[in-house]
């Protein structure tokens, strides 16, 4: 008898930074946290790697780009919500082209810069964990359990 091998979604965030500050999304007609800010994100998809997914995200929800190589991953965070598990990797840009803006915005209602000690009350709980996680330099954080 073998055992089926449990799986889990994996997500990308970026904190695109300016200095000390870093670019949120006001999330908007999602139906999921709308009015709360987090950060460019999204899934993995197959055949990409964590770097490269975390780049696609960013040209997606801001139009800037961003080498993979250049992402420095920051933190990873195991989460639990709405009763599934799944991993979250969060890395650092400081070097783009283009100038970040919203570009979906069926999913973003505004983009602001904050610094990374002075979050908006509204941000995403388990990414504002991640936040204070990387201000602290830990690498690995859980939320949820």
């Amino acid at each position: 008898m073998s055992a089926e091998r449990y799986t889990l979604s994996v997500a990308v965030f970026i904190l695109l930074r300016q200095d000390n500050e870093i670019c949120m999304l006001k999330r908007s007609g999602t139906g999921w946290m709308d009015g709360y800010y987090s950060l460019p994100a999204g899934g993995l998809e197959d055949g990409e790697t964590l770097s490269m997914a975390a780049a696609r995200e960013l040209k997606e929800e801001t139009g800037v780009s961003i080498a993979p190589e250049k992402l420095q991953h920051a933190h990873t965070l195991h989460v639990r919500t709405e009763g599934r598990s799944w991993i979250g990797h969060f890395f650092t840009g400081n070097t783009w082209t283009g100038k970040p803006r919203l570009a979906e915005p069926d999913k973003h209602s505004e983009i602001i810069w904050k610094h990374l000690t002075r979050l908006p009350e509204e941000t995403v709980p388990y990414v504002r964990q991640a936040i204070e996680e990387i201000n602290q330099q830990n690498p690995y954080s859980e939320y949820g359990w």
